[in-house]
């Protein structure tokens, strides 16, 4: 499906919910720790791990497959969407440098469309589902209580569907999945998908960019 242009105006692709309020629940950066990750959830994962990877404090992003088993982690079998995988990255960042927090606002902003049900603008399936995948109770406390404000505060227009899912494994996608638009930038997909989502990231995060 990846390969299928889609036939909705490019700017219907770019979300339309306003600036999203940070965090009011966040993890404090730890001293001497310089060294956590997060693994995220939100359809096709080269747009998400491009977004991710512009950030400043992330060391490296990772596309993969989290929430099935090592056997099944492979792409044309994640693709049938009976697996139990998602395409998830894997995020390695400096918590001193930018919060886990920070991390989700920065997903739920401009990395995919929390409200959409097993599905992404064209990409269609549980394998393409919003979710988020903790490692730890601080990361599922913050992730809870940032869903609960987001849907308080209304800020989309529909309700959150993201799921948050214990962490039991992720499996990195095969080479040709990685740093997928840095390589492939004029693939339709890119263009039409996830273009627009980098220059959104441009636009309300320009703070937060890697220089």
């Amino acid at each position: 499906m990846k390969w299928i242009l889609p036939v909705i105006p490019l700017a219907a692709l770019v979300l339309s919910a306003a600036e999203l309020p940070p965090p009011a629940v966040d993890i404090p950066a730890a001293a001497g720790k310089h060294k956590a990750s997060a693994v995220l959830a939100g359809g096709c994962f080269w747009g998400v791990e491009a977004v991710f990877e512009h950030l400043k404090g992330v060391s490296s992003v990772v596309a993969g497959y989290a929430g099935g088993n090592k056997s099944t982690a492979r792409y044309e079998l994640v693709e049938t969407g009976r697996t139990g995988h998602a395409e998830s990255v894997e995020i390695t960042y400096d918590p001193s440098q930018i919060s886990y927090g920070k991390l989700l606002q920065v997903y739920f902003a401009v990395a995919h469309d929390p409200t959409e049900l097993n599905r992404q603008g064209p990409d269609e399936g549980t394998q393409y589902r919003s979710a988020i995948f903790y490692s730890s109770e601080e990361q599922q406390r913050v992730a809870e209580a940032y869903i609960q404000q987001l849907n308080g505060a209304r800020a989309f227009s529909r309700p959150i569907v993201t799921q948050l899912t214990p962490l039991t494994g992720f499996y990195a996608a095969e080479e040709h999945h990685q740093h997928f638009i840095e390589r492939n930038p004029e693939n339709p997909y890119v263009v039409y998908n996830d273009l627009p989502k980098l220059a959104q990231l441009r636009r309300q995060f320009p703070e937060l960019l890697k220089r």
